[in-house]
């Protein structure tokens, strides 16, 4: 099996600067030792207007079935006599990728010592795969490369035998790619997508294999439409991974629509020191009575619960749920039948998960919880028709100009009947003896608002969307300052479900007048 690289030059760049991006001299042939046989690398041409690299994989099929039988361990996808009559000497597959990796390493990473500004960017590139297998045909081929940059996808099916064209076509396609791209972008491309499109790999697929797709799908993968079935397939199916692998990708799509680093949304960590205001609540508990103290945590969590309560909610969305205390909470108590966790970050969600021992639920306790990955400033249809949505302490974890992203993802498209906000009161920190003078009670915090500020931002809410909306006070309300937690319950107003509801009739009313006169049409149709 093989594949060609070609770029063209002029006198001032020419066309060689490729042996200096791959490492190989064209003046020479090359061979390099695989688990699975030998690589060589040779230049068919090598002048400053052309230059074509070749990789050429001679398969040992001896070594083939001595590594390994069946899919994914060695031999051919096609089972029994796969192992000693099979396409893997000839077809790019798994191993071709491999010796890529191998044989180009220091190419697939964007290095070059000699010529560093050549290796940053794009050369005119023509890349040829004479046979490759496509599970999937030629349709898919195009659609994994066709949205990566290449200006030309050439996809054409062999025949299965020319001199009997009536047997139709094989799985095999010929692939030429032309554009100007990266040459270390083209090699993670063939690195990830020649597996994909064989649907199959060689050796055993271990957790490292997410490492090593995210590695080489950086840039190009997480944005890509096919992401789905290219994680799948690359992962071989394994579900554990794919969905490892499909979170991470998702917080590397939403860092990158909001210009920012991926730790910046995934920034839970696992069981952190209590913030200011619990360790506070606690000693000023306990300097009160000798009994039992309650953190504010705990106290922020029972009056939400009781909101939810009083409103008689059933099916309730934690948004921002983190490590899923409050979800252990809701499922605590029958009345919530529906309860979903959701959070942007991947580790809080995985924390979350233990907490609750998912893994060990019964059947019936497993239907009640949904824990998903999402982000709350983006629109996302899954959190439509829950009856209470609550955001416990997660505003002033957001950046101000990103609030009214927020605002309308919850009350302009998800929409719940009732929706729980709180928030620190920043008045209260004066009474924090441990909490310096102008510093918000946790590092990740924004801002932080005055109970003025709070509820200015909560009636424009309620006000913009159509919801009413009252203020709890949570944690001991301090007579100068306030209470430690404000609370804002909003509620749907009578007169936004009426208007729904007249909307929805009349929408049904119109509908069944334009059927009515559809079919009195049709009747005098066929009766003329």
């Amino acid at each position: 099996m093989f594949l060609t690289i070609s770029t063209t030059g002029t006198p001032e760049r020419p066309a060689t600067d490729l042996g200096f991006l791959l490492h190989k001299h064209p003046d020479k042939a090359q061979t390099y030792p695989t688990s699975h046989g030998t690589a060589h690398v040779l230049y068919p041409e090598a002048s400053v207007e052309r230059c074509t690299a070749a990789l050429l994989l001679e398969v040992d099929p001896v070594a083939l079935v001595r590594r390994g039988k069946g899919k994914g361990r060695g031999g051919a996808p096609d089972a029994a006599l796969a192992q000693y009559v099979n396409d893997r000497p000839y077809a790019a597959s798994s191993l071709l990728a491999v010796a890529l990796s191998t044989v180009f390493k220091s190419a697939l990473r964007g290095v070059c010592k000699a010529l560093p500004e050549r290796a940053a960017e794009p050369l005119p590139l023509r890349i040829e795969v004479p046979a490759l297998p496509a599970r999937g045909g030629a349709e898919l081929v195009g659609s994994l490369f066709g949205p990566l940059g290449w200006t030309t996808v050439d996809v054409r099916p062999v025949a299965l035998d020319e001199a009997f064209p009536a047997w139709g076509e094989s799985r095999y396609v010929q692939l030429v790619l032309e554009g100007e791209l990266r040459l270390a972008d083209a090699l993670r491309q063939l690195y990830v997508l020649l597996p994909v499109l064989d649907d199959a790999k060689h050796y055993w697929v271990a957790p490292d294999e997410v490492e090593k797709l995210l590695r080489a799908g950086e840039g190009w993968l997480a944005d890509h439409p096919e992401r789905q079935l290219i994680t799948s397939r690359y992962l071989s199916r394994r579900w554990g991974l794919t969905r490892e692998a499909t979170d991470r990708l998702e917080l590397v799509r939403l860092a990158e629509a909001d210009d920012i680093d991926v730790e910046a949304i995934d920034n839970a960590v696992e069981d952190p020191a209590p913030e200011a205001d619990d360790v506070q609540a606690a000693a000023a508990g306990a300097a009160e009575t000798p009994e039992k103290t309650v953190s504010l945590a705990e106290q922020r969590r029972d009056a939400i619960l009781a909101a939810l309560r009083d409103a008689g909610a059933a099916s309730v969305l934690d948004l921002g749920c983190g490590q899923g205390q409050l979800v252990q909470a809701l499922l605590k108590d029958v009345r919530f039948t529906r309860v979903v966790g959701v959070d942007v970050s991947v580790r809080a969600l995985t924390v979350a998960a233990r907490r609750l021992k998912l893994e060990r639920m019964s059947e019936r306790q497993a239907e009640r919880v949904t824990l998903m990955q999402s982000s709350l400033t983006y629109t996302d249809k899954r959190l439509k028709g829950h009856d209470a949505a609550v955001l416990s302490e997660v505003i002033e974890h957001l950046d101000l100009p990103r609030l009214p992203a927020l605002e309308y993802a919850v009350f302009g498209t998800a929409r719940p009947a009732t929706v729980v906000v709180t928030t620190p009161n920043v008045e209260y920190n004066v009474r924090w003896e441990t909490l310096p003078a102008g510093h918000v009670r946790h590092r990740d915090h924004r801002f932080e608002w005055t109970r003025a500020e709070f509820r200015a931002w909560a009636d424009q809410v309620a006000l913009r969307h159509g919801y009413a909306v009252r203020y709890v006070p949570v944690g001991p309300d301090d007579e100068e300052v306030g209470p430690p937690t404000q609370m804002a319950v909003f509620t749907v107003t009578e007169t936004t479900k009426n208007a729904k509801n007249t909307k929805n009739a009349k929408n049904t009313k119109n509908a069944k007048n334009t059927k009515s006169a559809v079919n009195t049409t049709v009747k005098e149709e066929k009766a003329a």
